[in-house]
């Protein structure tokens, strides 16, 4: 009996299970773990006749196959997550400065505490993703990526995953804080503006007087500028997908 299509379709599943179990769009840490193996298990399906597997020679071919499988499929599920983690950044660095920060809730996606405007920032980017169809394209980048970076016994990497790491981290970190920036600027303006006036007027009590205001002049300004964080994060999206296609090119 030639089992040959039963191993391709198991080490199919290496590759898109990972990409399914990190990728915020496709369930990730918070959707059923059945329907997680059946969206893992419905893309094997559907990809199968695409992919040739390579001869495996020993069960130590087949560890490697395997292992470079599960490093693809995590580089592609960072197409999202960097996404996510750099409007849960300008969300954090929103709530931080409004005051937030002090009362933590617990994230579905990420399962770890985090602030109320973070979780709002990182759902309102999901929500742009699904509404622009980007699960679509990173669909397709999963299916490029079997002719691109193809199935292998060997898991070597590239010089080049250096300088897509630290592309990576600098979108996270230019995107999080552009997206707070608006909102950091009209509080600093309003910190220093009670600043003067209790420099005039000592009498005033700044600790009573200033939590208030600074929470309306900074829901004020929240109103006004978070309707832009989804249009962003679209614009951002292509840069996500191309970076994450760099770093699964580096395993290649």
């Amino acid at each position: 009996m030639d089992f040959s299509p039963l191993a391709v379709f198991g080490v199919l599943l290496v590759r898109i299970g990972m990409l399914v179990a990190t990728t915020p769009l496709f369930g990730a840490a918070w959707a059923p773990m059945q329907v997680k193996v059946g969206l893992t298990a419905i893309l094997a399906v559907v990809l199968m006749p695409f992919v040739a597997l390579p001869t495996l020679a020993s069960p130590a071919a087949l560890t490697m196959v395997v292992a470079h499988e599960a490093v693809v499929g995590l580089a592609l599920s960072f197409s999202v997550r960097i996404l996510v983690a750099a409007a849960e950044l300008g969300g954090y660095l929103v709530g931080f400065q409004l005051g937030f920060s002090y009362a933590g809730i617990i994230d579905p996606q990420s399962g770890v505490r985090n602030n109320v405007m973070a979780v709002l920032y990182g759902s309102l980017t999901a929500l742009a993703m699904f509404g622009t169809n980007l699960h679509h394209q990173v669909i397709r980048l999963l299916a490029a990526t079997y002719v691109s970076v193809p199935i292998a016994a060997t898991l070597s990497v590239q010089q080049s995953i250096v300088d897509t790491v630290i592309r990576m981290l600098a979108l996270i970190f230019t995107v999080g804080a552009q997206l707070a920036a608006p909102i950091v600027l009209v509080l600093l303006f309003v910190e220093l503006v009670m600043g003067v006036i209790t420099r005039a007027a000592p009498s005033l009590n700044l600790m009573v007087i200033g939590a208030p205001l600074r929470l309306l002049v900074g829901l004020a300004a929240l109103g006004a500028t978070i309707q832009v964080v989804p249009g962003v994060m679209t614009r951002m999206s292509t840069w996500g997908l191309e970076l994450s296609a760099q770093l699964a090119l580096a395993f290649r």
